[in-house]
């Protein structure tokens, strides 16, 4: 049993220290995340005070920001030598499943994540799952990738069958950590907490786009007394 009675914040239960966030938008200037690079070296070095060891770096890839690889590696590459701090810095990418993933899909253009590189964060529309949504998985699978469903919490079609189907199918979870409180609202915070007692996350990011972010979210109480040691990608 989880006991949310008593509450914490994400900050004072530890969860940082030594920390790999597998979900972020620090790169600078190429979606709807951090826009200059001073922000992204600002976000760093709170990074490091709140003991983080290393962070993937997952830009959105999808028909309205069409970025490609080759793009992002060398804004990677800036922000790579602008930082000099310890924080380990990996490029991946967040990966709408629409037309342009199902193209990439077929040529292989992709910037996976993991030390074997061989784990893919997917998302999907909020509010409608793509067609041939599980068909896709599957071929995500057969292309020799785990799917990593980012933010399972916050897709407001999904019901509890469906998180059971996907958990089936050997989809991994990552939690938005900021879930638990309450940036995205009451209703997803309760659908985290379900899913996280249920032991379905895989593992867990930030999801950050901006530095206010971990101002009053990094603070704010949270239901979970604790969480799990989640793996690192």
């Amino acid at each position: 049993m989880w006991p949310f009675s008593s509450r914490q914040s994400l900050f004072s239960i530890g969860i940082f220290n030594g920390f790999t966030d597998c979900h972020s938008h620090i790169l600078p200037g190429v979606d709807d995340g951090v826009k200059h690079i001073e922000e992204s070296l600002e976000i760093l070095q709170r990074y490091e005070e709140m003991g983080i060891r290393s962070v993937w770096l997952t830009p959105h890839i999808m028909e309205d920001i069409p970025n490609t690889t080759d793009g992002l590696r060398a804004r990677f590459d800036v922000l790579r030598s602008a930082y000099k701090g310890p924080v380990e810095l990996h490029l991946g990418a967040e990966n709408m499943i629409d037309n342009l993933f199902e193209n990439r899909l077929k040529t292989n253009d992709f910037l996976p994540m993991g030390p074997k590189g061989d784990h893919l964060l997917v998302e999907t529309s909020y509010f409608t799952p793509p067609y041939g949504f599980h068909e896709i998985l599957e071929s995500v699978k057969e292309a020799g990738y785990f799917p990593v469903l980012a933010h399972p919490e916050r897709y407001v079609y999904m019901s509890p069958e469906d998180y059971e189907h996907l958990k089936g199918m050997g989809i991994l979870f990552q939690l938005n950590l900021f879930s638990l409180a309450g940036y995205y609202g009451s209703s997803v915070r309760r659908v985290a907490e379900s899913l996280l007692k249920k032991g379905f996350y895989d593992f867990a990011g930030t999801d950050i786009h901006t530095i206010s972010m971990l101002g009053r979210w990094l603070h704010h109480p949270i239901s979970p007394k604790r969480l799990p040691a989640f793996p690192s990608l």
